[in-house]
């Protein structure tokens, strides 16, 4: 494993400005996963930076201010969890 970008931690792709989350190593390649979900894609370590200030924020806003509070994106009714709308 790459220690210099933790399972988990969030990094951006330079060859393309794409903003994921580290899921593996493969094959002297990190693994990374776009932050909402997707398709996975290898980069070469050489070509991963933590993001900016910026766009951690960034970041922070897009992955948990896209939810609703107990709809279906949240996989259940709002009653189910004591949250009314």
């Amino acid at each position: 494993m790459n220690d210099e970008f933790p399972l988990g931690s969030y990094v951006v792709d330079t060859r393309t400005g794409r903003l994921g989350q580290v899921m593996d190593t493969h094959a002297g390649y990190v693994q990374l996963r776009p932050p909402r979900g997707g398709i996975e894609w290898s980069c070469p370590p050489s070509a991963i930076r933590f993001p900016s200030e910026d766009e951690a924020e960034a970041q922070a806003g897009a992955v948990g201010g896209g939810r609703s509070r107990g709809g279906a994106e949240a996989g259940g009714n709002a009653g189910e969890r004591g949250w009314s709308r």
